[in-house]
């Protein structure tokens, strides 16, 4: 056999594409895992230290320099689960989350300086950059903050009573504000007195500040302008022509980018006292760990390592396997390719499919020995059944052709006889032989079964009242079967002279048609003899007789029965025999019920 047709070689090529295949697609599935997790953790770590930025510009804003952010950089490390270090520019180290002497890692992440924001960290921080948390000298103190609060309560009653509503916002500074639901244009005209608007002292006094730092580059009269100078951090809502330079540099401060300019150094300025100075942060992992997926040479040369093993253990498994499943083949093959007559069993080694193989085709190779010997008896048979009417006949003509005996009617009714005996055995085997080739031919109709039964009753009463048996039926009414009414009396009649043969005087055979069901049972019971046991798996066999010196006086063909099984199973029914030695039988048809109710008897 050419080894690319070979089982085994087959079998370890297949083997070896599955393992190629699975190291492959595993390689891929890890890598495309490990692709998404380390994005994903890139992700969480950029939005963990985006939040570490806003805390710690906020604490920033809020305080005028780095004095106890200790204690927030170690709170935000064991939160975030991230080294969190602060360093001024120079690079003096100002607050660590790793142990005193730790090395700064090689670059910043990012500068925290509360004015100049780049990273917009904090919602609602302004266009100039300040972060809107940074609010210095315009911080109310605790009186002015409950009167603005009562002023901003004032008005939400007010606007509540005019059917409008809103909300009360504190900012950072500690003003209180007033948020329409609606929007500003929503605020009824009786509630906006003004009062919640007028800045408080200290805001004043910011606001006068404010406008002496931006005169010198605005050239303006302070008294006359302050009030067009928006307060960081008290809302801008609320100061004339603020909200126009907030949405548009070039507006509200006399129209041009150089005027914005100026109020936002100005701001710095006013802010520079009370804001931390600026300071680089520094991030990195917990206890320096590395971070991402480092496939170096000796992590290639490990997934290579692994790979190889797994396809030489693939290939040492079904190498083991492939030969343990060949070698019952073989001898399969080696025991088929014998002369019919030399068959052998093979013997089973394995209890798998090859093992359920090798037991299959020793039940083939019994089936055939056992057909073969039954084709050599049934041709020993035939020609037994067809020699001895042959022998009558030749033997009654030999003797009229020579003169010793004249053809009286008395031997011509003998020769007919024989002839018809002939004939009889000759329709046997040509019905069985159309069963067998399924060129048996059924004219099915609707058919009464008590018109059957007493058909059967009818065409065997006479041999039955000359050998002093009583023939006897049981049939249910309107019991209709679809069925050749021919080949059913051919059937019943087989079953009835069976019966009659067997059946001693006095003895009784009964005809019965019941109905089970969706069934039609059609029974055929004699007081006879009956069946040794040994006996009833080879009733329906061709030529099968019990009494094996195939006497006529004990029994006919013995196709009978085995016709009688292939017109039944034409007709998807059954046949079954039960008896007792003594006790006599019983065969039982199970037929398809018609529902024909409305047709007409003969």
């Amino acid at each position: 056999m050419p080894w690319r047709k070979s089982l085994l070689v087959r079998l370890l090529l297949t083997s070896i594409a599955i393992a190629v295949l699975s190291v492959g697609a595993t390689a891929w599935l890890a890598v495309q895992t490990t692709t998404r997790a380390i994005q994903e953790e890139r992700g969480q770590v950029l939005s963990d230290d985006t939040d570490i930025l806003r805390q710690l510009s906020g604490f920033a804003a809020t305080h005028a320099d780095w004095s106890g952010v200790q204690t927030s950089v170690h709170a935000l490390s064991r939160t975030m689960g991230r080294r969190i270090a602060l360093a001024t520019e120079d690079g003096r180290t100002i607050a660590d989350s790793a142990a005193p002497g730790t090395a700064l890692p090689a670059r910043a992440s990012a500068t925290i300086d509360p004015q100049n924001t780049d990273t917009y960290t904090e919602p609602g921080a302004q266009l100039a950059g300040i972060d809107p948390r940074a609010v210095g000298p315009y911080l109310l103190p605790a009186a002015e903050r409950a009167r603005v609060k009562a002023l901003a309560e004032k008005r939400l009653t007010c606007m509540r009573a005019n059917m409008s509503d809103g909300s009360i916002r504190q900012l950072p500074s500690g003003r209180s504000l007033v948020i329409a639901d609606g929007g500003e244009a929503s605020v009824p005209s009786e509630c906006a007195d003004g009062a919640l608007n007028t800045p408080t002292h200290t805001e004043q006094k910011a606001l006068d500040h404010l406008s002496s730092l931006t005169a010198p580059c605005l050239n303006l009269d302070g008294e006359k302008e302050r009030a067009t100078i928006p307060p960081a951090g008290i809302g801008t809502d609320f100061i004339p022509g603020a909200t126009a330079a907030a949405d548009d540099p070039g507006r509200g401060f006399g129209g041009s980018r150089q005027t914005q300019n100026c109020v936002d150094d100005a701001r710095r300025t006013q802010l520079d006292p009370y804001v931390a100075p600026r300071a680089k942060l520094y991030l990195g992992a917990l206890g320096q760990q590395p971070a991402g997926f480092d496939l170096t040479p000796a992590n290639k040369a490990r997934i290579i390592g692994v790979a190889g093993l797994v396809l030489l253990v693939t290939i040492a498994m079904t190498a083991g396997v492939a030969i343990r499943l060949v070698r019952p083949l073989r001898a399969l093959t080696a025991a088929a390719q014998q002369p019919p007559q030399q068959h052998t069993r093979v013997a089973i080694t394995t209890k798998d499919e090859t093992g359920y193989l090798a037991a299959a085709f020793n039940d083939l190779t019994a089936r055939r020995q056992q057909l073969e010997a039954q084709r050599k008896a049934m041709i020993s048979d035939i020609a037994h059944e067809l020699r001895t009417p042959l022998t009558n006949i030749r033997g009654w003509l030999e003797v009229t052709r020579d003169g010793l005996l004249e053809p009286d009617p008395d031997l011509i009714a003998s020769l007919h006889d024989e002839a018809l005996l002939l004939q009889h055995i000759i329709d046997d085997l040509q019905d069985l032989a159309a069963a067998d080739a399924g060129t048996l031919t059924l004219h099915r109709e609707p058919v009464r079964a008590d018109d059957l039964v007493a058909q059967t009753v009818s065409a065997h009463h006479a041999r039955a009242e000359s050998s002093g048996i009583r023939l006897s039926t049981r049939t249910d009414p309107d019991l209709h079967l679809d069925a050749d009414p021919v080949r059913m009396r051919q059937v019943l009649g087989n079953l009835t002279s069976n019966a009659l043969r067997h059946t001693p005087v006095g003895g009784t055979v009964t005809l019965t048609a019941r109905q089970a069901g969706d069934l039609a049972l059609l029974t055929v019971e004699d007081t006879g003899s009956g069946i040794a046991t040994d006996d009833l798996p080879h009733i329906f066999e061709r030529f099968w007789r019990a009494e094996k010196s195939r006497s006529r006086r004990t029994g006919g063909s013995g196709l009978g029965l085995s016709i009688a099984r292939q017109l039944v199973e034409a007709h998807e029914g059954t046949v079954t025999v039960e008896s007792e030695p003594g006790n006599g039988c019983v065969f039982t048809i199970k037929l398809p019920r018609a529902h024909h109710t409305n047709r007409q008897t003969p």
